[in-house]
């Protein structure tokens, strides 16, 4: 059930993360994943609102240093819609919604959620919308996310390493891959849920344009960072 709930302030996710007021977006990263290696579920065994908290502080501090950790909401909100990320799609967590009459909703999502599933709020039910980013997408069933890769391993083949959903990961690159620019790992998408099977995860392979310039790059510090392997 769905709660109409006000947003964590400022001081409340410096507090959360034991950062200071004058944290940048680069610090508030850094000490996510330290907090998140101690309370992440799949480590700790215990329950998820804690590590769920810290993923509600750190979009909360980098809103606030303009950095975006995550796909903002749509600008115009559409009624009967709920969006949310790549993510949020595949892990669970929390996702905003107003309502007609200007109420503002944090809707906790299930995890595995589909472009077209219904989640219910305040007795409606809201049909889900995924809102891919450039490089992180959902396609069906499938994540699709990018990883750099060094131009020499695209030609020679080679391994690399990827931060998948359920950890890190280092996956073979055979010369066809590299010319294909796309690796496949089976089961490694969006979670089955009810009616839905599980998805593969497909990697795109992008030639490293520099060791700070990537956007490539960018992207699987954010990843790494969401989901602390």
């Amino acid at each position: 059930m769905a709660k109409a709930e006000p947003q964590m302030s400022l001081s409340e996710a410096r507090a959360l993360l034991g950062v200071g007021a004058a944290a940048d977006a680069q610090d508030v990263r850094r000490a996510f994943r330290s907090a998140a290696k101690r309370a992440h579920p799949d480590r700790t065994g215990g329950p998820a609102e804690p590590f769920q908290r810290l993923v509600e502080a750190c979009r909360r501090l980098e809103r606030a240093t303009g950095v975006a950790w995550s796909d903002p909401l749509p600008p115009k909100n559409e009624p009967g819609r709920l969006y949310i990320t790549p993510l949020v799609a595949w892990g669970g967590g929390y996702a905003e919604h107003r309502m007609a009459d200007g109420r503002k909703l944090r809707i906790r999502c299930p995890v595995g959620l589909r472009n077209g599933d219904q989640v219910r709020a305040q007795g409606r039910m809201l049909e889900v919308v995924v809102r891919n980013a450039p490089d992180m997408q959902v396609r069906g069933h499938d994540l699709w996310i990018t990883v750099p890769v060094a131009p020499e391993t695209l030609t020679e083949g080679g391994r690399v390493a990827v931060v998948t959903p359920i950890g890190r990961r280092v996956l073979w690159i055979s010369k066809r891959a590299g010319e294909r620019r796309l690796l496949r790992a089976p089961g490694l998408g969006l979670p089955a849920r009810g009616r839905h099977p599980e998805g593969h995860l497909f990697v795109r392979l992008a030639p490293k344009a520099g060791p700070l310039d990537s956007a490539a790059r960018a992207l699987l510090k954010r990843f790494s960072a969401a989901w602390a392997a």
